[in-house]
């Protein structure tokens, strides 16, 4: 399964490419999504973060505020360090069992969405990389919109990530979204048609764990079925992937 990393600029339009892959059929994995429920009453983030940062971090209703939590660590290297300390192995594990769920199911490839791709590292989790990008001044007039925020706050924000082209360098190939969302769309298509890999190539993807599977069940049971048979699926497997 061709696992693709996406990523971007804080409103460069990554979100918007990501609805796209999914409207397209392609699953998404959005990492977002998993450090929201990692913050949730229950779970060994939630405890840690409460530990470390304490109870004013957490609303009336005993849940974590993202806001103040967000005003704490946004200028503070150490403690924003922390939080993905807490937050970081929760989200990793979550990421895993989604790829392998989608892996056994016969997907053929999948979308990694994470905002801090490259920075955390997860980029070695994917074949391929995607970022999203448009013009500087986009970027700041699309967040102070979207946020309600001054030109000051926006260019903070901006500046605390990575720079833009330090990620497009990066990248295997970078979507430019500095015309319509009709354009994007387009170019989010496009790639969906270069990397998707053939049914036979998923189908032999496949064939590399199930061989191993069932070598270790032949040799466990002594079935005497030739375990030839499973060294070769798993080495036709290996070379259709690699």
């Amino acid at each position: 399964m061709l696992v693709i990393g996406l990523t971007g600029g804080i409103a460069t339009g990554k979100s918007t490419a990501s609805r796209e892959f999914k409207a397209l059929g392609v699953p998404v994995i959005d990492a977002d999504e998993i450090a929201r429920t990692a913050l949730e009453p229950g779970q060994a983030p939630y405890t840690m973060v409460v530990k470390h940062f304490g109870a004013s971090v957490l609303s009336q209703d005993q849940t974590i505020d993202r806001a103040k939590l967000g005003g704490i660590i946004f200028n503070d290297t150490g403690k924003r360090q922390l939080l993905n300390r807490c937050t970081h192995p929760y989200v990793r594990r979550q990421i895993i069992q989604q790829l392998v769920s989608l892996y056994v199911r016969g997907h053929s490839m999948c979308v990694l969405d994470v905002p801090l791709l490259f920075e955390s590292g997860m980029d070695r989790m994917c074949a391929k990389t995607l970022v999203v990008s448009c013009s500087a001044e986009q970027q700041a007039e699309r967040l102070i919109q979207r946020n309600q925020l001054s030109t000051e706050a926006a260019q903070a924000r901006i500046a605390a990530q990575m720079p833009m082209q330090e990620k497009e360098q990066r990248a295997t190939r970078v979507l430019d979204n500095r015309k319509s969302r009709d354009e994007l769309a387009a170019q989010v298509r496009q790639v969906v048609r270069d990397w998707r890999p053939s049914a036979l190539r998923t189908l032999a993807s496949l064939a590399a764990p199930l061989g191993a599977l069932v070598g270790l069940v032949c040799a466990r049971a002594s079935w005497g079925l030739p375990t030839l048979c499973a060294c070769s699926l798993w080495m036709v497997g290996s070379w259709c992937l690699f």
